[in-house]
């Protein structure tokens, strides 16, 4: 079988990527024949060769003079990556195309190309874009649904950046690629957690279109986590790994952890990073910026937990299967999908305020955990969320009809 993996970006920039590339050699691993759709970048790490398929890379949020209408042309389907998606099916022909992270660079239009000429598309949604213009359910720092139901509400609230000109620019985009269009040419929409399942349902697509199938550790990551063995914990020591930006839930973290006596590890980057480290500067506060994969595991060996205190509703973050399958628990706010991945465990906590979130901190650092419960907590991890789970339930996705 042929597949054309489809995302915007064919580099590590986010968890988008690292799920679909993991995806994408279980596959070729048993014999299918990949091959990806993206931006062009000189850190892509798939499809080198492949450049004259790809468009160009374009960042909105760092356009350069000229380059505005070439971007709106994009938001719309207009352009090279209509030309070039084109060229890339007519010279792989693939039996499937598999949708990940498409939104604005790349827009729906790939769907719409792959389907006309009769692809399977498969859509794994990693946000909520489909649901949400602005791809977060939130709105000035609070939780907002209102454009499930009224897609004109972006505008009315001036959701996408507190503008209006780019709230009207999103609603547009958003009615453009409308529900109906969107559910004609994609086969399956996959859910990486019930939570989106059922705002998807909410918004009014088909639960026939839909499945619930929760991200993977990949045979990499897990065979790492097995051979680095066991680390000694660090006394006193937690860690947030992830992108240090507002609906992360960073700064309520740092706020908590400012007045707690433990230390606590921030392993990433993000827009909010260089005025996070200026402004908490307590000793037992360390900002590690962005640090490489085989890095952020030992140092989820060492920690006693991490946290995941994101105030948006995360998916299925893969910072916390990780830290799991490395034995280390997770302490996680109660949105989105992270509930479903810590209730498996009884070593791991929920919290909704941040005054919670404190007490729970304190709670966790009284938990002493023997060395065979934290590798009973890895073991399981990594059987229930291993590659080779994931694909027995993925193959038959791709041929269904």
């Amino acid at each position: 079988m042929t597949i054309l993996f489809v995302n915007k970006f064919l580099f590590p920039r986010g968890g988008d990527f690292v799920y679909m590339h993991a995806l994408a050699q279980g596959l070729q691993q048993m014999g299918h024949e990949v091959h990806y759709f993206g931006m062009q970048h000189p850190d892509n790490v798939v499809a080198r060769g492949e450049e004259k398929f790809l468009p160009r890379w374009m960042d909105f949020n760092d356009l350069h003079r000229g380059e505005q209408l070439e971007a709106v042309a994009r938001l719309f389907g207009v352009g090279e990556v209509r030309r070039l998606m084109c060229k890339a099916l007519d010279e792989w022909k693939p039996q499937v195309v598999v949708l990940n992270n498409i939104h604005s660079y790349l827009s729906p239009i790939v769907a719409q190309l792959a389907k006309q000429r009769g692809c399977r598309v498969i859509w794994t949604l990693h946000d909520y874009k489909l649901l949400c213009p602005t791809y977060l359910l939130r709105c000035r720092g609070e939780r907002c649904e209102a454009c499930l139901t009224r897609p004109s509400a972006v505008i009315s609230r001036k959701c996408m950046k507190e503008s209006l000109p780019a709230s009207v620019l999103a609603w547009a985009e958003s009615t453009f690629w409308s529900k109906k269009r969107l559910s004609e040419w994609t086969d399956l929409f996959i859910c990486p957690s019930r939570f989106l399942h059922g705002m998807m349902l909410k918004a009014g697509f088909k639960e026939e279109q839909l499945c619930v199938l929760p991200n993977f550790v990949s045979h990499e990551k897990a065979a790492f986590i097995r051979n680095i063995g066991g680390r000694e914990r660090e006394e006193g020591a937690y860690a947030y790994i992830g992108r240090l930006s507002e609906e992360k839930g960073i700064e309520p973290l740092l706020r908590v952890a400012s007045n707690l006596p433990y230390k606590l590890y921030i392993a990433g980057s993000g827009p909010l990073e260089e005025e996070l480290r200026k402004k908490y500067t307590a000793p037992n506060i360390l900002f590690l910026g962005k640090i490489a994969a085989e890095e952020v595991v030992r140092l989820m060996k060492r920690v006693h937990f991490c946290v995941a205190p994101s105030v948006c509703p995360d998916n299925c973050p893969l910072s916390v299967l990780e830290s799991m399958a490395c034995g280390t628990p997770v302490l996680g706010r109660r949105v989105g999908g992270i509930p479903d991945l810590l209730t498996a465990s009884s070593l791991n906590r929920l919290f909704e305020t941040d005054a919670e979130m404190a007490s729970s901190i304190h709670e966790l650092f009284t938990q002493s955990l023997s060395i065979p419960e934290r590798e009973v907590l890895s073991c399981e991890t990594l059987q229930h969320f291993s590659a080779e789970r994931y694909l027995q339930t993925y193959l038959p996705l791709l041929t269904d009809i």
